[in-house]
Order: structure tokens, then sequence, then C-alpha cells
């Protein structure tokens, strides 16, 4: 674990009465189902595909022009992976790639360090897949959301600034403000850095910390310092424990 409070002189984690999240690809292993998937058609097919690789055709093709909303756009997606490895595409695979992210599973840590945040705070989901995703995604985590916010509500996707702005005003409809909330997420690009641009306290959970690269979330034009940093929704919910307990 790395915390970078000291750095940046962040509140304490008592301070705070709601915590926000990014879903897939902090709470929710996209890539995982991703790379599940496209092995399960890589071997029918009899061809040896670089899991890696693959999710690095998957970032360009997600933020190419007419892109549809995650995850219906993973059978657009799959279309450029198979033309890149030489994988059959058929409207078959396109839908099986879509249900497969679809069924994306938590990371082994999700369910139960929301469980325990939940006992402190207001838990908050903001992601940027559909609304019909987003219902299987918080049913297995174990429903611990306040409030959630997909691209169906807010018709924009992070790090439009329009998308946060929506969750500000409905925390403070209900008697709550904006520096009550400390947003947590693992992508740079969609959250971290837009999260400080809009006054937010933030916290970075670097998934891909044992890894290379930004695997399938786009690169950030330039890093923002967290302030807090951990590399497991564990880490944190291990911190938060401590800082009630002293």
């Amino acid at each position: 674990m790395d915390e970078q409070t000291a750095e940046t002189q962040a509140p304490p984690l008592t301070r705070f009465d709601y915590v926000s999240f990014d879903v897939v690809g902090t709470l929710i292993d996209f890539e995982g189902a991703i790379k599940a998937g496209l092995d399960a058609i890589a071997t029918a097919a009899g061809i040896d595909l670089d899991g890696e690789a693959a999710l690095s055709v998957y970032r360009a093709a997600r933020y190419e022009p007419g892109a549809l909303k995650f995850p219906d756009d993973l059978g657009r997606c799959y279309g450029r992976i198979a033309a890149e490895f030489g994988l059959p595409d058929t409207p078959e695979a396109r839908q099986s790639m879509i249900d497969a992210v679809g069924e994306a599973q938590p990371f082994p840590d999700s369910t139960e360090a929301l469980a325990r945040l939940a006992r402190r705070y207001k838990l908050i989901a903001m992601t940027n897949a559909r609304r019909w995703a987003y219902e299987k995604y918080a049913a297995k985590l174990g429903e611990p959301f306040w409030a959630g916010f997909t691209t169906d509500e807010t018709g924009t996707e992070k790090p439009d600034a329009a998308f946060f702005e929506q969750v500000f005003a409905h925390v403070a409809a209900t008697g709550g403000s904006k520096d009550r909330i400390l947003h947590t997420a693992q992508s740079q690009y969609h959250d971290i850095g837009i999260s400080r641009a809009l006054g937010m306290t933030n916290c970075w959970i670097q998934r891909r910390h044992a890894q290379k690269g930004y695997g399938g979330t786009i690169e950030p034009a330039e890093f923002t310092r967290p302030d807090y940093h951990f590399h497991s929704l564990a880490d944190l919910a291990d911190a938060v424990d401590r800082a009630f307990a002293d």
C-alpha cells in the first residue's frame, strides 16, 4: 500500500460522509472479463491470443468517433480486435463479448470492502456503464450503494464534468455537500484528473500496480497525484477502520 496523504494535505478519512466510486475497473474486473471472453473465442479458433495486446486494441477502439455506450460497444470493439488478431468476426462472437462484460465479476476484495465502507459512509456509484449492466454489477457487489448514476441517467460519460455535477446536485438536495465526498477510482483519465479539477478529494485505487501500461483504460494526458493512493479497495477499507478507531 502507498498512501499519499502527507504530500497532498488531504482531509482525514473521518471527515467524509460519502464515498463515490467508479465501478468498472475499480470494483468490477472488466479487463479480466474481456480477456476471458476473447480467450474462449481464440481457443475455439485455435489461435494463441495475447490478452494485454488485445486490451490495447480495445482501448483504441473504445475512443473512436461513434462509439456506443458501455458495454454495448463491446461488439463493435470486438470487430477491431478480430481484424487485428485473425479471430472469427460473427454476430454470435460479438454478442458473446457484450454478454461476457455484462457479467464481469467483482475484484476479490470489492464486496467485503464495500460492506465495511458502507458502515461509515453513504456509497455512490458513478459509472460509464449503462443501467442494465450497472444493476448486474451492483447485485454482484451486494447492493451497497446509497445512490447510483449511469450514462442512461446522466446522458454523458466521465470525465465530463456534467456527470459529476449531477451527483453534486443530488447530494446537495439531500443535505450534503461536495466537500464531504471522497471520490474513489482506478482511472486517472476518467476520474482522478477531473475530480481534482472539480475540487474533490480523491482516492486512486491502482488496480494495475503490478502490470505495465493502462490496459483497457485510456492513458491520461498527464498524471494527477491523488490525495489517497492504495493498491486495493481492501487497503482503503483498512485505512478507514484505523482512522475511525483512533
